[in-house]
C-alpha cells in the first residue's frame, strides 16, 4: 500500500490552518474538477484532493494522521504501525471510507461512530484480564485554537477493568463522552510469552531433549500463578498441549495452548561433545527415516 502525503496533495504545509487548506481545496477543486478540466488526469486527481481535504479538514482525522510522522514520502511503501490510533478520543461521528483509497480505509476504516458517545481504543496487559484492575489511561483528545491550528488535548481517567475482558471488548463510562458516553475498545499490548486468541492463551514451551524423551511434570508461570504441566514422553517440537479452562476468565473460561519447542544443548565443550558422539553410536537414531 502506498503511503499519501495529504499536505503535499494539496500543496500546503503540515502548520497549515483550516482557512489555509480550505482555500487550497478550492483552488485545486476549480482545477481538477471533470466538469470543467481539460487535464488528461483530472478525474484521479480530484479524488485525491477529495480526500486529502476529507482528512486535513477534519480535527480529529488531521490529529490522528499527523501523529504518523512527516518521514513517509508519498507513493512511499506504508503499512500503519500497530496500534498507531490507540489513546485518540474520537467522535460519534465516525469515520466512513466511501470511496477513498485503501490507504484511507487502512488508517480510518475501522472507526466507527455511535450516535452521541465518543470512542477511543485503549491498551492493556494481558495480566489485567485474568485478575481486573483499577488502571489510569491517557487519551489525547484533538481540538482547533482559534487560528485554525489542530492540537491535542490530553485527560486521564481512572477505569476499572473487569476480570475476564477480552480483545475487542467494550468498556462503557456513562457520561464521559461528551454528549454521551465514552466507549474504550480493549487491545492487549504484546507479551513476550503469551499471544491471546479469543479467550485462549497460546504460548511455546522450550524443554530439553531428555524431558521431550522421557516425559516431566514442568511448572508454568501464569498471570494467575504456577501451574504444573506434564508432558507426555516422546513430544516432538511443535506438539501442542490443551489445559482447559486456564485462558481468560470468562463463561466459559479459555483454555491454555501450549506449543513444545524442543532446544539441544550446545555441544561446546569435550564432554558435552562425548555426549553427542555417545548418542549417535548407541541410539542408531535416524531421523530423516521414513516408515
Amino acid at each position: 500500500m502506498q503511503f499519501l502525503n495529504y499536505y503535499e496533495i494539496l500543496g500546503v504545509d503540515r502548520k497549515a490552518t483550516a482557512d489555509e487548506i480550505k482555500k487550497a481545496f478550492r483552488k485545486l477543486a476549480r482545477k481538477y474538477h471533470p466538469d470543467v478540466s481539460k487535464e488528461k488526469d483530472a478525474e484521479q486527481r480530484m479524488k485525491e484532493v477529495n480526500e486529502a481535504y476529507a482528512v486535513l479538514s477534519d480535527p480529529e482525522k488531521r490529529a490522528a494522521y499527523d501523529q504518523l510522522g512527516s518521514g513517509y514520502q508519498q507513493g512511499q511503501e506504508f503499512r500503519p504501525p500497530p496500534d498507531w490510533d490507540a489513546g485518540f478520543e474520537f467522535s460519534g461521528k465516525g469515520f466512513s471510507s466511501g470511496e477513498f483509497s485503501d490507504f484511507f480505509s487502512q488508517l480510518f476504516g475501522g472507526i466507527h461512530g455511535r450516535g452521541e458517545d465518543h470512542h477511543a481504543k485503549i491498551l492493556l496487559d494481558i495480566e489485567d484480564a485474568f485478575n481486573g484492575a483499577l488502571r489510569q489511561i491517557s487519551l489525547r483528545v484533538p481540538k482547533m485554537d482559534s487560528h485554525g491550528r489542530v492540537f491535542l488535548e490530553s485527560r486521564t481517567l481512572n477505569v476499572k477493568i473487569p476480570k475476564g475482558v477480552k480483545e475487542g471488548q467494550i468498556i462503557r463510562l456513562a457520561g464521559q463522552g461528551g454528549q454521551g458516553d465514552l466507549l474504550l475498545e480493549v487491545h492487549f499490548r504484546p507479551h513476550e510469552r503469551y499471544h491471546v486468541e479469543g479467550r485462549d492463551i497460546r504460548m511455546t514451551l522450550p524443554v530439553a531433549p531428555w524431558e521431550a524423551a522421557l516425559g516431566v511434570v514442568i511448572p508454568v508461570d501464569l498471570p494467575e500463578g504456577v501451574l504444573k504441566i506434564r508432558m507426555p514422553a516422546g513430544a516432538q517440537s511443535g506438539k501442542q498441549l490443551r489445559v482447559q479452562g486456564k485462558g481468560i476468565p470468562g463463561n466459559p473460561p479459555g483454555d491454555l495452548l501450549i506449543e513444545i519447542q524442543v532446544v539441544l544443548p550446545a555441544a561446546d565443550t569435550p564432554r558435552a561433545r562425548e555426549i553427542y558422539e555417545t548418542m549417535a553410536r548407541e541410539l542408531a537414531f535416524d531421523p530423516r527415516r521414513r516408515g
